[in-house]
């Protein structure tokens, strides 16, 4: 995509998304919306500054943001891990495989009850929940990518001596299966916060119990607030994720 057709593309959505805020605005003044329950997009600014001020959305940011730290990287990291395991050794796979299926249908969220009787209610169980739906998407991203690779690589490795795992795996594997993976990673970057909110609404200090509290009082402009940060928080680690995968992959270009 050239840079111009870049320059459209985020011109047309932004006006799009300026259209649509002033529908919402306009609704709402005309009567089209209950204002009791939706919240004027001119108050959310103000809402948020308060928020700010009173110290309520720092601390309930970084709280979210420490488990969902947690909870990313050990799901992400076993993901890959035992996805590459499976792909690459066949009786690891077949000896796992039915557990898999078993347990990939599960929701994240129906795991909360064990959750809160393993681990109490703690933050270590918000992590829990949150990198078992991370797990998951960078487990079969994982182990599609390196399944996907042509056998050809392999014979050719060990055509010059690298059939060894160690070396299948550093040099054919891993590089190969590397846009896949890192695509894994991304998509997981969005489930884990998506599960972050669920994690949170038996009683974890963050985003979502916050939202809990607010939307108890039918502060509808605070659980937008939060909303919107949420999706804020999500575009700035995409946007570093994107620019640490380009240079990751530069070697493509």
């Amino acid at each position: 995509m050239t840079r111009s057709a870049r320059h459209r593309r985020t011109l047309i959505s932004a006006v799009s998304l300026t259209a649509l805020v002033a529908v919402w605005e306009a609704a709402l003044r005309v009567g089209w919306l209950p204002s009791n329950l939706v919240p004027l997009p001119s108050q959310i600014p103000g809402v948020l500054w308060a928020e700010v001020l009173d110290g309520i959305w720092l601390d309930v940011v970084l709280s979210s943001l420490s488990h969902y730290s947690i909870g990313l990287g050990i799901g992400s990291v076993l993901g890959i891990a035992v996805g590459m395991a499976a792909a690459l050794l066949p009786r690891f796979d077949a000896a796992h495989s039915w557990l898999a299926r078993l347990l990939r249908p599960i929701p994240p969220l129906a795991w909360i009850p064990f959750a809160i009787i393993w681990f109490g209610v703690t933050e270590t169980a918000a992590a829990f929940i949150i990198s078992i739906g991370v797990f998951w998407i960078n487990y079969f991203t994982s182990y599609s990518a390196v399944r996907a690779i042509d056998d050809g690589y392999y014979e050719v490795a060990r055509a010059f001596g690298q059939g060894g795992f160690g070396a299948r795996l550093t040099k054919i594997s891993l590089p190969a299966a590397a846009p896949g993976i890192l695509g894994g990673l991304r998509a997981g970057l969005g489930q884990g916060w998506m599960t972050v909110v669920a994690a949170e609404l038996f009683g974890i200090p963050g985003i979502g119990q916050r939202m809990m509290e607010a939307s108890g009082l039918l502060a509808t402009d605070v659980v937008v607030v939060y909303m919107l940060t949420i999706a804020a928080l999500y575009a700035l680690f995409d946007f570093l994720f994107m620019r640490i995968q380009r240079r990751v992959l530069r070697w493509q270009q």
